[in-house]
């Protein structure tokens, strides 16, 4: 008798798999993986699809999510609070050519705005920022916001995790989102420590937020790194925080003053309150943002702060990285350590460099994690082929995220160039329009060259052996899952 039932409660479960993939998977690619995928090992292909396949881009994942914070913000923004910080004052101050991409950032979230008369500091040392941060740390005198991938139990973690409690035993009101799934190596007594220091530490995943957001988030890691002191500076970009961000790896960070913290500080409420989260003042409190110092390299500045999410209408960072590859007319120079793409994004890369505009990807000569440096090579050739440049750089892993493009644009920040930076993790990505920001982050790329090969396609075809072709190509398919 239970053969039956088992075949056919079989039968309705493949069914019901199929049609949730065809209702929710607009990728025709994707879509013919997860049905294969599906054919060929259905319990294995219906976990992994329900931990990283499934579509949070819908209205009401999104709602269920930012409900709180939602409802914080239209209870607490005034209009004039509104004026001040989330207005649309500076769109005529942007260059006519980038004015699309602006509005284009815009509609993919509607915190996406521009903020003028910055002034920030382009770090690109650990060193470097474990100096500056700790100083704004011990300067503190309200509030410290912090929010990062991964926080270390080591020599970096610690300093700052003391320097805390001191603020904390000081009176300074210190909150921390811990991205647990990530950092689940580091013991809780780690944390719950922190908590009896006076900071308060809210995990990013926990299945007291509901089971739906639990299981999206086991997938969906919060991939931002976002510090706010005092709403007075704040700190953006590659950059995690552990040994190898201060000591070892090569990084490219944010250090910034001025109006556009409130985008960031607005973020990190987001994140903050969507974990159960409280705040202990009214929200005008964590937005009195002074004018940007006289302190900072880069002065009076366009800066735009644009977050994405799987659960966001639109994948953001993909759509503007995309627009400026099809835009560009004389470089486009991009860093990222993780270079598995979507077809789209491979596309407006080739096309760019087959209009004859100077294309070069900089990746590390040897990666961190051992799968994503096949996955990375996967692409290579046929970016050859099209007249794209690509360099691997020796020493210090490189973790930079950057873009410079024409020497008016360039890109700061967290985004990976993968699927889960484009379409599964939460993630934040500065949008720099201007000359002399441009001109510094083209040197920086320029800088890095000297310790980068250039690939050649004749020496790449008749040295890269075919089973290590064959295993790139392999890894290539799980592409969503690196």
């Amino acid at each position: 008798m239970l053969t039956p039932i088992i075949a056919i409660l079989w039968v309705l479960l493949c069914i019901g798999f199929a049609y949730q993939i065809l209702r929710s998977q607009k990728d025709p690619d994707m879509l013919l993986f997860w049905l294969l995928f599906f054919a060929l090992v259905p319990p294995v292909a219906a976990i992994i699809y329900c931990l990283s396949g499934i579509n949070y881009r819908r209205p009401r994942v999104r709602e269920r999510i930012h409900s709180r914070s939602k409802s914080l913000f239209r209870r607490q923004i005034s209009p004039e609070l509104a004026s001040r910080c989330f207005s649309d004052a500076f769109m005529d101050r942007v260059d006519e050519p980038y004015r699309p991409l602006v509005n284009l950032l815009r509609s993919c979230g509607e915190g996406n705005k521009v903020y003028a008369d910055n002034s920030y500091e382009i770090i690109t040392s650990g060193l470097r920022k474990r100096e500056l941060l700790l100083e704004d740390i011990r300067s503190a005198k309200k509030y410290i916001h912090i929010e990062y991938f991964r926080f270390g139990n080591d020599k970096a973690g610690r300093e700052v995790r003391d320097l805390l409690y001191r603020k904390a035993a000081e009176g300074v009101e210190v909150r921390f989102v811990n991205n647990n799934m990530i950092g689940r190596n580091i013991p809780r007594s780690y944390f719950r420590d922190m908590g009896k220091h006076g900071i308060e530490v809210r995990p990013y995943t926990h299945i007291r937020y509901g089971w739906r957001i639990w299981l999206m988030r086991i997938n969906c890691q919060n991939h931002r790194k976002i510090v706010v002191i005092d709403g007075k500076v704040a700190y953006t970009g590659g950059m995690n925080l552990n040994d190898n961000y201060f000591y070892k790896w090569r990084d490219t960070h944010l250090r910034i003053e001025g109006p556009v913290i409130a985008r960031l500080q607005a973020s990190f409420i987001d994140t903050w309150v969507s974990c159960g989260g409280v705040l202990s003042h009214p929200l005008e409190y964590y937005f009195d943002i002074p004018a940007a110092s006289e302190q900072n390299p880069l002065q009076g500045k366009l800066l735009q702060v644009v977050t994405d999410a799987a659960d966001n209408p639109w994948p953001s960072t993909q759509l503007g990285y995309e627009w400026i590859l099809q835009n560009a007319r004389e470089y486009v120079y991009i860093q990222t350590p993780y270079f598995v793409p979507p077809v789209s994004f491979l596309h407006a890369l080739k096309g760019a460099a087959l209009r004859g505009v100077d294309v070069r990807v900089m990746l590390p000569k040897k990666v961190d994690t051992p799968l994503v440096g096949p996955a990375n090579r996967a692409v290579y050739e046929e970016c050859m082929e099209a007249g794209v440049r690509i360099y691997e750089r020796s020493g210090a892993f490189i973790h930079s995220k950057t873009l410079v493009a024409d020497d008016n644009l360039c890109v700061i920040g967290a985004s990976n160039l993968d699927m889960r930076s484009f379409h599964i993790n939460n993630e934040v990505n500065t949008f720099a329009y201007d000359r002399e920001t441009a001109l510094s982050c083209k040197g920086i790329f320029l800088a890095d060259l000297e310790m980068a090969q250039e690939l050649r396609l004749p020496e790449w075809k008749e040295n890269y052996p075919w089973y290590q072709a064959l295993f790139s190509s392999f890894m290539r398919m799980f592409y969503r899952l690196l």
